[in-house]
């Protein structure tokens, strides 16, 4: 497998997401190429200490740090919460604000790739524990919002082809694309080169019911464009080796359909991250030389 292995910045937070605890952009590039990541996800929205910023500033401190440490490749979020709003105009300008960012994340950091969520949904039901995940996504979704999420992408997807920069729905939970076969068929629904699955198999984990890791690659199928790595025992972020999920099978299994995009690794539980990131990583890499 020669995939390119990306940190997911939530190696470098702490004590909460968004928070680098005094660290800057730089700080974060080189710890990834210190400890032998190739790349790096960085979030959508703006670091605690750059929130006085523009997005276009962002991206630039995370161009010259790719650009100093060598990083092969950068990969950057992109939300697009407005876009089941019934409001035409309003999923008009959705659609501008995301083509704009995935122009400039292109022009600055040669981002050709990026993870993307169509924002949460939640049951109108309100017995319904928010913490039952089964109930809410894509089993709380109308078929309005089903059409609204398609047209929306629809139109972005139009904006990519021009740039090259293409979209990966990150399987997540409360969303339209959380499980596996929403996921796919929201994708087929949209129907653009452009637009893609992240696999985060670490979410779908926390579902009752799910089809297998190998299940869930072979549903994907050429609509796979990005795989995150993580791992939890019952719902608590652990050590990617000691979980629930075998990434043993996770990664044969990627390998055997010929899967050759990125492959991140993310780190959500607390402690010392940089050594969870240097423990997580040596196991990858032992893994994929031994299957």
């Amino acid at each position: 497998m020669n995939n390119t292995v990306i940190m997911h910045v939530n190696f470098a937070e702490f004590p909460k997401e968004g928070s680098f605890d005094g660290k800057t952009i730089d700080d974060v590039c080189r710890m990834a190429a210190e400890l032998g990541y190739e790349g790096i996800e960085f979030r959508s929205h703006l670091p605690a200490h750059l929130q006085d910023s523009t997005i276009e500033d962002y991206y630039k401190q995370i161009a010259e740090g790719k650009k100093k440490y060598g990083l092969k490749e950068i990969l950057l979020g992109v939300i697009v919460a407005d876009c089941m709003n019934p409001d035409k105009e309003v999923r008009a300008e959705a659609v501008k604000t995301a083509i704009r960012k995935a122009q400039l994340i292109n022009d600055l950091c040669g981002t050709t790739l990026c993870d993307t969520s169509a924002g949460a949904v939640f049951s109108t039901d309100t017995s319904v524990d928010p913490q039952a995940v089964e109930f809410h996504g894509s089993a709380a979704a109308t078929e309005e919002m089903w059409n609204l999420t398609v047209d929306t992408y629809q139109q972005i997807g139009k904006g990519l082809e021009p740039l090259g920069v293409r979209f990966a729905l990150e399987t997540c939970m409360c969303c339209i694309h959380d499980l596996p076969d929403p996921t796919r068929k929201l994708v087929d629904l949209i129907d653009s080169p452009m637009i893609g699955i992240n696999m985060d198999y670490g979410n779908t984990a926390c579902f009752p019911k799910k089809p297998t890791v190998t299940e869930a690659i072979d549903i994907y199928g050429d609509k796979l464009f990005y795989a995150h790595l993580k791992n939890s025992v019952n719902k608590q972020g652990c050590a990617l080796a000691e979980g629930e999920i075998n990434h043993r099978v996770y990664l044969k299994k990627l390998r055997d359909v010929g899967f050759a995009g990125p492959i991140a690794i993310e780190a959500p539980r607390p402690g010392d991250r940089r050594w969870f990131a240097q423990q997580d990583l040596a196991y990858y890499k032992a893994v994929v030389a031994s299957i």
